[in-house]
């Protein structure tokens, strides 16, 4: 994944503590000096870390560094921030545990060949089973000081292998649990290359999409797949509000979710609204230079977006243009309707991928390119008679889809001119069904 917050300071951060490993050879160059850094260009390879800016409650600044995992069988040393699980619980129940797979393990080598699968899978039950207990042990605190464990992010299902030990979720855990507000992330490889070559010394890379990329979802209450010290694009799950509605009750929405992660952004930092079914990318400034800019883009259609949705039934046309006026059914809001005279012109260009089974059903899997952004206009479009003919499958409003059904409505891709930079940026996001 992306780095889900700016990245600048903390990697500047991170070249400093790149050149203190380089001086000192060690990790405990604050103390002792005695847990050296050949470990990292020895038969383990290197290792990453990770450097997390912050700020306190008087608007200090203080810089967190970790590694992930253990360090040469290290849970802590002394000036990096600590694991999150409890190493001692942890090393408990590992250890209580450890007798029985040792003799499982040796009973499996002296057995029968026709025993040895019946042995081969109590082991593996114990393994998971152990394993289960071990992921109990971890609860992570989050950006709205609640706290959560693997489970509520994994579900019932046993996460990868090291998930929670990594550096993001470390350095997070560790700034919330001590009132710290997160500025800057960066991590960084340090040492020998990996067996793939997919990693090497002193480059920066993201957080892993399989371990950190959900985890770190619920830590900051956003998926966040693109930050820097601009502009934000969050991908948007179905159900969440873009921007508040009235109440307390619709308070909490993704603008509301990124000022408390940005306290800095404008109070409307959202450049443009998803319907709160309609999951997908969102792009979001962080302030009022940054929100003009994209705003004119936005005006001037410069900004390109790109929608996945699935229709009912079987389309047959592969591609084309709809063009219709709809406006607000005053006594039946949110519900629009076609009115040629007093309906707003919405264009969208379509284009047919594949017909596809969904819950048993045929459906037909669409790209839809928007030239306008009316209220509903991809969904008013799919339905209408003389649009498609087709609803979007799940759509309560226009469709044929019931209570707790979701939309199958994602915004799939957004091109756009970074305003300080000049350069085109693209984010894509895959559709979730």
């Amino acid at each position: 994944m992306n780095p889900p917050l700016p990245t600048r300071k903390a990697e500047e951060a991170a070249l400093l503590l790149q050149a203190a490993l380089d001086m000192h050879t060690c990790l405990d160059f604050e103390g002792a000096g005695t847990i050296s850094t050949d470990y990292l260009f020895g038969p383990a390879r290197g290792q990453m870390f990770g450097i997390l800016v912050c700020e306190d409650a008087s608007g200090n600044e203080v810089v967190l560094k970790a590694f992930s995992g253990q360090y040469a069988g290290n849970w802590t040393i002394p000036g990096w921030v600590g694991p999150v699980v409890d190493p001692r619980t942890y090393e408990k129940v590992a250890l209580r545990h450890d007798t029985l797979i040792h003799t499982l393990t040796s009973q499996i080598e002296q057995s029968k060949a026709e025993e040895k699968p019946s042995l081969a899978s109590q082991r593996k039950t114990l393994s998971q089973s152990i394993l289960s207990e071990l992921y109990g042990l971890y609860r992570f605190r989050c950006i709205d000081q609640k706290s959560i464990g693997l489970a509520d992010v994994f579900g019932p299902r046993l996460p990868p292998t090291g998930t929670g030990d990594c550096c993001g979720p470390k350095l997070l855990h560790h700034a919330f649990c001590n009132q710290l507000h997160p500025v800057s992330m960066a991590e960084f490889f340090y040492g020998e290359p990996n067996r793939s070559r997919t990693k090497q010394h002193k480059a920066f890379y993201g957080p892993c999409d399989e371990k950190c990329q959900p985890l770190l979802r619920h830590m900051l209450g956003l998926d966040i797949v693109y930050a820097d010290e601009s502009l934000v694009v969050v991908n948007k799950e179905g159900g969440m509000l873009s921007v508040p509605g009235r109440g307390e009750e619709k308070q909490d929405c993704v603008e509301t979710r990124v000022r408390r992660l940005f306290p800095k952004a404008p109070r409307q930092c959202a450049v443009h609204r998803l319907d709160m079914d309609t999951s997908g990318l969102l792009l979001l400034a962080l302030d009022k230079e940054t929100h003009r800019d994209l705003s004119l883009q936005f005006m001037h259609k410069k900004i390109e977006k790109e929608y996945q949705a699935l229709l009912e039934g079987v389309v047959r046309q592969e591609e084309g243009e709809v063009h219709l006026p709809f406006r607000l059914d005053v006594e039946h809001r949110p519900y629009q309707i076609y009115d040629e005279e007093q309906g707003k012109w919405g264009t969208t260009v379509w284009k047919k991928l594949r017909v596809e089974s969904f819950h048993g059903s045929l459906v037909t899997r669409v790209v839809f390119r928007p030239l306008t952004g009316r209220t509903h206009q991809l969904r008013l479009h799919s339905f209408h008679p003389k649009g498609i003919a087709h609803p979007i499958v799940g759509d309560r409003l226009y469709g044929t889809g019931k209570e707790g059904d979701r939309l199958c409505l994602h915004a799939s891709s957004l091109s756009f001119i970074h305003p300080r930079s000049g350069e085109k940026l693209t984010i894509t996001s895959s559709s979730p069904f």
